[in-house]
């Protein structure tokens, strides 16, 4: 298993018989919109990120998505945009959610909601990758269960799609466990979103599936989960609401990478990335002044 934290040396090739996937933990506000639309290109050429994902609940403003959101992500490189349990924050997004194939509500909404709870997209141009997102219960608002939900998008998925990526949204690292440990063997990788801080549990379980607790924020770090300080604990000490400004220090973006088996569809190597703003407008530096040159 390959594992780093900082990856300002890169990440060696994958396998020649195998497909890198990545997703992009939890982008927060215009700072995580920044990071995420400028690392594209990076993570793609310094990482060998072959299909690009990300979760985007929170670009807007630090709840939900809107439509120009999804169109600069798109733009800028992603193959496949995930959400959470803000989806709905912000209700011009539900005609893209609609009409596009390239971004997945969670499973385990009601049938009705707007969205497809599953979706498929090519890498290579010839190698579907299977996306699916599902919302947890615990400590968070009631939904249907995650699991059977999950059973469910598993059974209408074409079998000839072995490579399976699940973001499982939730609050409790039990909760994500469990999903891990249950889906073992039948998807390629479970790796968490939602709590907005990367957990150091990377690790490729005994029937082939990646999985890692959380894989983090893209946003700014000098924060409480993406959110301006003093107005947290004001509204922590004092009990009183306040709105909550998205915080704009230190930005970074996190990510987990997973080399998968396109034959089996399980998971090779996973990984970690964790990289500052500094270093991917360095990376854009140097390649405008190359274009210079040339």
């Amino acid at each position: 298993m390959i594992s780093g934290g900082p990856t300002d040396s890169g990440i060696p090739e994958p396998a020649a018989h195998c497909v890198r996937l990545a997703l992009v933990g939890d982008v927060v506000g215009k700072p995580g919109m920044r990071i995420a639309a400028t690392a594209a290109p990076w993570l793609r050429s310094h990482c060998h990120i072959e299909g690009l994902i990300v979760n985007a609940e929170n670009a807007a403003d630090g709840s939900g998505l809107r439509c120009k959101d999804y169109r600069r992500l798109i733009d800028a490189g992603y193959d496949a945009i995930t959400l959470g349990d803000h989806v709905y924050r912000k209700r011009e997004i539900m005609e893209t959610l609609a009409a596009e194939a390239n971004i997945v509500r969670p499973c385990n909404l009601p049938p009705s909601a707007p969205g497809k709870s599953h979706i498929v997209v090519l890498v290579r141009q010839s190698i579907p990758v299977a996306v699916i997102s599902a919302l947890g219960r615990v400590f968070m608002k009631p939904v249907d269960c995650p699991f059977r939900a999950v059973e469910r998008e598993l059974e209408l998925i074409d079998p000839s799609v072995r490579v399976r990526l699940v973001d499982f949204h939730a609050e409790a690292t039990s909760d994500k466990q469990i999903m891990g440990r249950y889906l073992d063997g039948r998807v390629s990788a479970v790796l968490g979103t939602h709590t907005h801080v990367p957990t150091a549990d990377e690790q490729i379980l005994p029937h082939g599936t990646g999985f890692q607790c959380d894989v983090g924020m893209t946003g700014p770090l000098e924060s409480i989960l993406g959110r301006k300080m003093d107005a947290v604990i004001e509204a922590t000490l004092d009990s009183i609401p306040i709105s909550f400004q998205v915080a704009t220090g230190n930005v970074r973006l996190h990510a987990s990478w997973c080399d998968v088996d396109i034959t089996t569809g399980h998971c090779r190597a996973i990984g970690r990335i964790s990289v500052p703003e500094a270093t991917v407008l360095a990376y854009h530096e140097t390649l405008a002044k190359q274009r210079m040159i040339l």
